[in-house]
């Protein structure tokens, strides 16, 4: 039985279609149903209608498009618990909630996180350029690009979502980035809105975005420790500030292709996209639907492998619940980076992640390319949280 344990191989997806489960389940028609969203619905309202918008431009305008595979690839392995995870590097210490308890301080720049949560509000620079706190602050189980972060494990999740104080100073983390980039934390629902410095923020985030690799992480992370039904209320903000009210225009591409993705929900993700649909402009050129050989009742690349519907990733704890997803054991292989990291540090710094050492707290060499951000406000002092 070992030898034939040992000899098993999943297969890796290869195309966007099979990392994408999103609309696996949906009819034929693209119209909204009644889905379960696991109480997301309250906060994200139905697509009013599915009528096709008018075109702002010819095809033969806008310039060729295509989703990219390792945004996809990335994403997929997020959702479905990455299905050929191995041990972390380093040694199961539990660091990462340590940190959470006050017990140790983040590497290398020996700050607690009290003095974080307490000291750092409103200091929106320091937030913007330092770069090594946001792993320590929204850990996952891939090792980013701040080498002395210790990457989660699963006995870890565990203890973490059992620990009101970790979890208490988490939301109040949560609730500091998201100040920061304007919004404000509603309630324990995860609802959240404009905050009063909106317009500045919004500006910033606009124009800086590396943040968008941040808002990422804190996606994937919320989703990790117990809060994957705070995904959804985030991003459909993001998606009404991006395509409808035109606040922040450069964060569309992210939103649709990494942020929407996030979400392990099927139900959820279509719905959100079909938000989108409705409003982005031009219309004809919106990639996230779902894909035309389903419609035609043939099948295509789209309907198999991760494209089933019934492959959901294990929320709020992401135990190894593999269902047969399919996967490779070759990502495996060292140190993960995830395609988003590399990808956002190509187009910031116009080179691959070539030597990632000396990363101290000014990290010169990927200077706004990395982690995250917070943000100011008075801490939410979350006593309790509910289980999703």
């Amino acid at each position: 039985m070992g030898n034939l344990l040992g000899s098993w191989r999943f297969k890796e997806p290869s195309t966007v279609e099979e990392c994408d489960s999103t609309w696996g389940s949906d009819s034929e028609s693209d119209e909204p149903a009644a889905e379960d969203d696991s109480g997301v619905s309250d906060s994200i309202s139905p697509a009013e209608s599915d009528s096709s918008p008018q075109l702002t431009g010819s095809p033969e305008s806008v310039p060729k498009m295509k989703r990219s595979f390792y945004a996809a690839r990335d994403l997929y392995k997020y959702r479905h618990s990455y299905p050929n995870y191995r041990k972390s590097r380093q040694p199961n210490e539990y660091r990462n909630l340590r940190f959470y308890l006050n017990k140790i301080p983040l590497v290398p720049d020996g700050i607690y996180i009290e003095e974080i949560l307490t000291k750092w509000r409103g200091d929106y620079d320091k937030l913007e350029h330092n770069h090594t706190y946001i792993q320590w602050l929204f850990p996952l189980r891939e090792q980013g690009l701040n080498f002395y972060a210790h990457e989660l494990t699963q006995d870890e999740i565990k203890e973490f979502q059992s620990t009101r104080e970790a979890k208490r100073r988490f939301l109040a983390a949560y609730s500091i980035m998201l100040d920061f980039y304007g919004i404000k934390l509603l309630d324990k629902s995860g609802s959240v809105a404009r905050a009063p410095n909106w317009q500045e923020r919004f500006q910033h985030l606009n124009e800086s975005q590396h943040n968008y690799l941040r808002v990422t992480r804190i996606l994937k992370s919320l989703g990790e420790l117990g809060y994957e039904a705070f995904k959804a209320p985030l991003v459909r903000l993001f998606l009404q500030e991006s395509l409808y009210h035109n606040t922040l225009p450069n964060m569309q591409h992210s939103v649709l292709e990494y942020f929407v993705y996030t979400i392990r929900l099927p139900a959820t993700r279509r719905r959100l996209l079909r938000y989108a649909r409705q409003h982005y402009r031009p219309a004809h050129a919106f990639l996230w639907g779902p894909p035309p050989k389903r419609r035609g009742g043939g099948g295509g690349g789209g309907s198999m492998g991760a494209g089933s519907s019934g492959i959901r990733a294990p929320a709020p704890t992401p135990e190894p619940q593999r269902r047969g997803e399919e996967s490779s054991p070759s990502a495996g292989r060292g140190i993960i980076v995830s395609s988003h990291d590399a990808m956002m540090c190509q187009e910031q710094i116009g080179a691959g992640l070539k030597g990632s050492t000396g990363l101290g707290s000014s990290m010169s060499g990927l200077e706004g390319a990395l982690m995250m951000a917070g943000a100011r406000g008075e801490i939410n002092d979350y006593s309790e949280t509910f289980p999703l």
